[in-house]
């Protein structure tokens, strides 16, 4: 750990901040403001559209303006967004919030890269471990972003009003940490050196398929349940502070086992690790089955929150495997990509099947996807032994 990660730890513990908020804040003020009631986690589906469609942009920004400079206009850009959707709850205007949503999306699309901006930061064979250290930076939005909903959302007399004026403050925050960050400089391209092979052949490779599809199917496990339980916990007659409460405990889940993941990975190996992780998933369903009462909330998000750490850390390193130096950006893109537009279908699909069918139904709605990612590792492992 130097100097550098721990202040793009915090950086990503600010990006979770604003994510989390989002989460905690979005659909509920979206059901007040939604002509039907199924249409109320489309402000969360807009921040995950928004970050599918802006990965490309974002690529060409990473290419043209470098690290610091791509995370700066991202970070510009939530805090215009949260200003928009501010505006939004004050006015009582649906449409405008999900705009504000889709328009942060792009510093979506920004942080997600902070996990991989941690590896070039480190020496080679410590990538692992940074990727796991940066992303444990997210406890800060454990800490703060379910509590900072809870304080600020009756700070002004439109609810939630103040809380996404909160959340222009932790851009302009995040702005100044970004600035002391010196990341290094891509190396120049000699005259006539090739630029890297083809995206397409990039994305056939076995290992790129199997990290995109982990990242994307675990990212869309995790959402489907999470972006429903505020929803999930209002239905059963649970306050807001119980929301933010379950919330904390399923933030923490998703970065406390940040200080240990990558050890796990040198240690045992990225598959392995990527297995268990879809076992803890399987086994959030299983307690979130059980019953609706608050200890049974609190341990499947929890739950839920570890395994989604161990298979996203584990299919980020996996990606580092699976492209060049000069091939980065639109690989990392294409992953991006893959999982927002994942994201997308699941914070749909959450509001829906909860509003319609039931938060069980719901979370038997997640068992195919973790099946599919089980299958992709235990189809993976083989090819790797082999190519060893």
């Amino acid at each position: 750990m130097n100097r550098r990660l721990l202040l793009l730890a915090l950086a990503q513990g600010l990006f979770l901040v604003n994510n989390i908020t989002f989460i905690a804040i979005n659909g509920l003020v979206g059901l007040q403001l939604a002509p039907y009631g199924w249409m109320a986690t489309l402000p969360v589906m807009g921040y995950v559209v928004g970050g599918a469609l802006a990965a490309p942009l974002v690529a060409r920004s990473q290419a043209r303006f470098g690290r610091r400079g791509s995370f700066q206009i991202g970070l510009a850009v939530a805090l215009g967004s949260a200003l928009l959707a501010a505006l939004a709850a004050q006015w009582r205007h649906f449409p405008l919030l999900v705009l504000a949503t889709v328009v942060a999306g792009y510093y979506n699309a920004n942080g997600q890269l902070y996990r991989f901006a941690a590896a070039e930061l480190a020496a080679p064979a410590w990538r692992e471990k940074a990727v796991s250290l940066v992303l444990a930076g997210g406890l800060l939005g454990a800490a703060i972003g379910p509590n900072l909903a809870a304080w600020t959302r009756t700070l002004l007399p439109t609810p939630f009003v103040g809380a996404y004026l909160a959340l222009a403050a932790v851009a302009l925050a995040g702005m100044a940490v970004m600035a002391r960050i010196d990341f290094p400089r891509a190396p120049a391209p000699a005259a006539g050196a090739p630029a890297g092979r083809p995206l397409g052949q990039i994305m056939r490779q076995p290992v790129f398929v199997v990290a995109t599809a982990a990242a994307a199917l675990g990212y869309g496990v995790m959402n489907l349940l999470m972006a429903a339980t505020p929803l999930a916990m209002q239905a059963c007659g649970f306050g807001f502070g119980d929301t933010a409460w379950v919330l904390q405990w399923h933030v923490i889940g998703m970065f406390a086992p940040g200080f240990a993941t990558g050890h796990l990975i040198r240690r045992f190996g990225v598959l392995p690790v990527m297995g268990v992780g879809v076992a803890l998933n399987a086994l959030c369903v299983a307690i979130a089955l059980s019953g609706v009462a608050l200890h049974q909330f609190v341990a499947a998000l929890l739950v839920l929150g570890v395994g989604w750490n161990f298979l996203f850390t584990g299919s980020t390193a996996l990606a580092l495997t699976a492209y060049r130096p000069e091939e980065k950006d639109r690989a990392q893109a294409a992953i991006n990509f893959c999982v927002f537009a994942t994201m997308a279908l699941t914070s749909f699909a959450s509001g829906a099947l909860v509003t319609t069918q039931g938060w069980a139904w719901l979370n038997l709605g997640a068992l195919p996807a973790l099946a599919l990612v089980a299958a992709a590792l235990l189809w993976l492992g083989p090819r790797r032994r082999a190519a060893a």
